[in-house]
């Protein structure tokens, strides 16, 4: 039988749907990129945007229609909320947690059951037996980028949020696997690997005195690359300003193979909104991390997340953040317009900031975010960098790569058999968001 997942949200889903997949294909189920020739279709759901909600309904609706006319199985998991949860259990055929994932072939060929979300019980429904999803092997989707769960929760509960509600508490994976996965992914030749969790720099706090902290996971890392002696590039995301120390940004300058960029979410630029936010950092704090990347990786990227909109949030706070774009320079932000959960702290307070208003806010920090690029990128001109070669780009003749600190490159070059390969670019042009440069040393192909 022949089946289709789709995959909504964050890279932790991405790196769940990887796993789906090696247990479907394990069960003997045959992937198809056609949802109408599948006989199970499975969506990896996301509560955190009522976007994502809504491409779920669209979806399933559509799904259902189909049973009319042929035999099909339904399921969803991923990262979903109490209140949707109950609305799925009618519309799709199983519903499951993440941590059931060994037994959905169970599910599927007994057809209909399904593992409800109860709150408020001894042991974390969302957590308990989690190891049993992390052994699954995953079926990478990629032969030179991988992604590795190295923890499942949040502890944090930022007031707008629906994580913790979702996927539980912190809980730690054992390092001694996260390593043996960063080592075998080397030895297959991966190039690139990230390490994924809600709150990364808070790994191993669970298991205070029995399991590494971050900053000793990254040495450990690092230690294995130079034994491996194979070029490649760890990330980690998405840390936390509270838990982010000097250790975590010293470790990364000792070694070659920890990426030198830097994913550190502000989401406001304003105090008083970090507290109605909960983020449990102030503006104070987030320089002080910022000072010391400058300081201690003068070459990293730095990369940040902000909503925009958040209850109450007035202008005079918004033009805070955007003071602190122009004072921190960030070479990306994952900027969103602040949507209310159900189930988040934030959903009983009244969303008083007009949804145009939003997207003015939004419109602006972009075009920030533009200003201060483009002469960054410009001073790239005529330097030589290392490159990933990530595939084919949209315009006709080139590929596509990034550098170790995830700036976008192209160049032309037709050879695809550069993709998963590293690269040297000397960068010929800049605009605001991407590069283009020429091969150091041309390929023939090229």
């Amino acid at each position: 039988m022949k089946y289709h997942v789709v995959t909504l949200g964050c890279q932790m889903n991405m790196s769940d749907s990887e796993r789906v997949i090696s247990v479907l294909e394990e069960a003997g189920y045959q992937w198809t990129d056609n949802e109408e020739e599948a006989g199970v279709i499975g969506i990896l759901a996301c509560s955190v945007r009522q976007k994502a909600i809504d491409k779920v309904y669209s979806r399933i609706h559509k799904w259902n229609k189909w049973k009319n006319n042929k035999n099909l199985v339904t399921f969803i998991s991923g990262c979903i909320l109490p209140d949707d949860h109950e609305k799925f259990l009618k519309l799709f055929d199983i519903t499951f947690q993440m941590k059931d994932l060994p037994e959905l072939p169970k599910m599927i060929s007994s057809y209909g059951i399904t593992t409800p979300t109860h709150l408020n019980v001894g042991i974390d429904p969302h957590n308990e037996n989690i190891e049993d999803f992390w052994n699954v092997q995953p079926h990478y989707q990629s032969k030179f980028e991988a992604f590795i769960p190295i923890q499942n929760g949040c502890d944090k509960f930022c007031t707008y949020c629906a994580v913790p509600y979702t996927r539980g508490r912190e809980v730690s994976r054992p390092s001694k696997d996260i390593i043996a996965e960063v080592a075998l992914l080397v030895a297959q030749g991966y190039k690139s690997i990230t390490l994924l969790g809600q709150n990364v720099n808070s790994y191993g706090l669970d298991k205070k005195g029995e399991e590494l902290t971050f900053p000793q996971l990254l040495r450990e890392i690092g230690e294995l690359g130079k034994r491996m002696n194979k070029e490649f590039w760890l990330y980690f995301t998405s840390p936390h300003p509270r838990d982010m120390t000097d250790e975590v940004i010293e470790v990364i300058a000792v070694y070659p193979v920890l990426g030198k960029q830097i994913h550190l979410p502000m989401q406001s630029g304003d105090d008083k909104v970090l507290m109605r936010m909960n983020r449990k950092h102030n503006m104070e704090k987030y320089r002080h991390i910022v000072e010391t990347i400058r300081r201690i990786l003068p070459q990293a990227t730095l990369f940040t997340d902000v909503i925009v909109g958040f209850t109450g949030e007035t202008e005079e706070q918004f033009e805070n953040t955007r003071k602190a774009f122009h004072e921190f320079k960030f070479n990306m932000s994952y900027t969103a317009i602040y949507s209310s959960r159900p189930g988040a702290t934030s959903h009983r307070w009244v969303d008083d900031v007009p949804l145009e208003e939003k997207k003015r806010r939004l419109h602006q920090l972009t075009e920030d975010l533009r200003k201060h690029n483009l002469p960054y990128n410009q001073s790239l001109i005529g330097q030589a960098v290392r490159v990933l070669v990530r595939g084919e780009d949209r315009k006709e003749g080139f590929l596509t790569s990034y550098t170790e600190g995830k700036l976008t490159i192209r160049f032309a070059c037709t050879d695809k058999s550069m993709i998963g390969q590293f690269a040297d670019i000397k960068i010929t042009s800049a605009s605001d968001f991407s590069l283009e440069g020429e091969l150091v040393e041309v390929a023939a192909s090229c």
